[in-house]
């Protein structure tokens, strides 16, 4: 329960629903045990009067005292049912706080947990899968809830009964309570044994399902490629053996459950055995009478299904504070991309590093190493650079995705980790090298960096990113869903859109990291010239593995291994005759090549 404890705060939160539920409770469960009493009456009046009945024989005094004995039976009768009636009442006020207040803590759990995650750096996210992050904010969740809601609802359900039944029937007859009460701990264990295997065998069976899952949605992806490879007789002996696998699990669990209920039914008839059994010893010496036993057998099977549920609670209590530590585990991890002084002004533009170093966290790769350089406000710098030379580590520690592990990154000469993190990511629009796009339309993706959408802006960040004509293009225009990731667009187009929604911000510094590498020569050259009045008056980075898209730079570095290996301007370097000179004309001759 250690884990579980971190939920308090929310039971805290909602004491009153979960106060009013233990009424409701209490008030349910004493409708519940009232009808007892009444069934033991109304028996002994039966057996205690029917000889009586039969003495008058056929006299007239018979048939009223008949009707008389009838109109009473019918007494306890109307009694009995509305005492179910009310109980079944109080029962849906039960559910509608109890049950209701677990639903309002997975509400404010699941939000606390996305709101945290938001939080954490990126360096959490390249340590942590996507569906183990999905997993823990949806399952795992469910689990806790599961907790919150039936296992706290069953308990205090359980407690409650305990202490208003055991006591009564301990007044009436200790031995036949003890009798009554004695398979009922087997019950608690056996169901609490049997559902942990079958607890166990379920997540091996959706294990066993998810693994089937993917291999299904692989197969269907890459359709193409097995065909192509002639491989659908492989693919389809893989698929049986998946099927199989996943048969012979849900076999062991269908086994596992047959002896469920039958389980339950026996222990309970057991008891009942018992009662009879001791309640006709009673009922011969002298003490009992039937109406006793009657009342005993109906509260053992009062008492069957919250000491059943006893051994089942237990079970999702154990899976929800397993659960709940997975969920503490994330909650706990703080992000170390922390401001220091939560400065927030407008930035001017000028981007310093001083002997920047810095080694990836999870795989322990160094980046960079001794990185110098300055951009002044409104200049624009070009780092080019081949596959692993550290061009993208450049991008990220501007936008302070990461912080530096070693030497100073400042803005406008105030070190980076001053500022306050949303002002500053706010003044920055920033290109990714791996495009993302919503499952949304063009308008709400272009415009997505924006408080307010406006539509003369969004058109605007289109036509300079030159995929205005493409989206005019579609049947919807800016309407168009463009499916999940931007399946629907193609890789130039979806780099374009990506532009504009970088630019629309109206960013006092703009990071282009490998913007370009999607779209040919032709339109890279044009997208290149629509931004030189873009790039005008803010400061502007442009990253590539291309030497083309470097031409309108005023500064250029070509980095290597993580080093700045050469620095200047296109023309100077050209004079080097070195590595960027060499890369240009490789560069030249390849897309001279390709337009021949």
């Amino acid at each position: 329960m250690k884990a579980l404890r971190y939920l308090n705060k929310y039971l805290l939160k909602y004491k009153w629903l979960l106060i009013l539920g233990t009424i409701f409770t209490i008030i349910s469960n004493i409708f519940q045990v009232i009808p007892g009493p009444l069934v033991r009456h109304s028996i002994d009046l039966v057996v205690d009067n029917v000889n009586l009945h039969r003495s008058f024989g056929s006299l007239d005094l018979q048939e009223k005292f008949f009707g008389a004995f009838a109109f009473s039976i019918l007494v306890y009768a109307g009694l009995i049912l509305l005492m179910a009636l009310l109980r079944g009442v109080f029962l849906y006020f039960v559910r509608q706080t109890l049950i209701v207040m677990s639903r309002h803590i997975e509400y404010d759990l699941k939000n606390e947990i996305f709101a945290h995650y938001q939080t954490l750096p990126l360096s959490f996210y390249r340590q942590h899968n996507t569906g183990d992050l999905m997993n823990r904010i949806s399952e795992d969740v469910s689990r806790v809830r599961m907790y919150l809601g039936p296992a706290i609802m069953y308990g205090i359900n359980l407690l409650t009964l305990f202490l208003i039944l055991i006591p009564l029937m301990i007044h009436i007859s200790p031995k036949l309570t003890l009798y009554s009460l004695l398979p009922l701990p087997l019950l608690s264990f056996s169901i609490y044994f049997v559902n942990n295997i079958i607890e166990r065998r379920s997540d091996e069976i959706q294990r066993s399902q998810s693994k089937l899952s993917t291999f299904v949605q692989e197969a269907f992806s890459g359709i193409r490629v097995l065909k192509s490879f002639n491989r659908e007789a492989e693919s389809i002996g893989r698929f049986d053996m998946e099927t199989e696998a996943y048969r012979k699990k849900s076999l062991k669990l269908t086994v596992v459950q047959s002896f469920f209920f039958p389980l339950i039914l026996g222990l309970i008839g057991l008891s009942t055995i018992l009662t009879v059994y001791a309640g006709s010893a009673e009922v011969i010496n002298g003490p009992l009478g039937f109406g006793h036993i009657a009342e005993f057998i109906l509260y053992v099977n009062l008492l069957t299904w919250p000491v059943a549920s006893l051994g089942w609670t237990s079970s999702l209590v154990q899976r929800a504070e397993a659960s709940q530590k997975r969920i503490n585990e994330f909650l706990n991890t703080k992000s170390d991309i922390i401001s220091l002084k939560n400065i927030e002004r407008r930035i001017e533009g000028k981007i310093e590093f001083r002997n920047v170093g810095f080694t990836y966290p999870d795989t322990g790769i160094r980046a960079l190493s001794n990185v110098s350089f300055t951009v002044n406000p409104g200049e624009s710098l070009a780092i080019i650079g081949t596959t692993g030379s550290g061009k993208s580590t450049v991008a990220n520690l501007i936008g302070r995705l990461y912080d530096a592990t070693d030497g100073e990154i400042l803005i406008d000469d105030i070190p980076i980790k001053d500022y306050d993190l949303t002002s500053l990511r706010k003044q920055m629009g920033f290109v990714p090298q791996d495009v993302f796009l919503f499952s949304d339309t063009l308008t709400n993706n272009i415009g997505f960096g924006l408080d307010v959408l406006d539509h003369n802006k969004i058109i605007q960040a289109a036509k300079d990113a030159d995929v205005y004509e493409n989206i005019m293009a579609f049947p919807e225009g800016f309407k168009t869903r463009v499916g999940e990731r931007g399946i629907t667009l193609s890789g130039g187009q979806k780099q374009r859109v990506s532009i504009a929604r970088a630019i629309i911000r109206d960013p006092r510094i703009l990071v282009l990291d490998d913007a370009l590498s999607a779209v040919d020569t032709k339109t890279e050259n044009t997208i290149l010239n629509s931004m030189k009045r873009i790039m005008e008056g803010r400061t502007t980075v442009i990253i590539s593995h291309r030497v083309s898209s470097a031409k309108l730079a005023d500064k250029i570095i070509v980095l290597a291994d993580g080093k700045i290996v050469e620095e200047g301007t296109h023309d100077s370097m050209m004079e080097m005759n070195g590595y960027y000179k060499s890369l240009y004309e490789k560069q030249m001759l390849t897309d001279e090549v390709g337009e021949n």
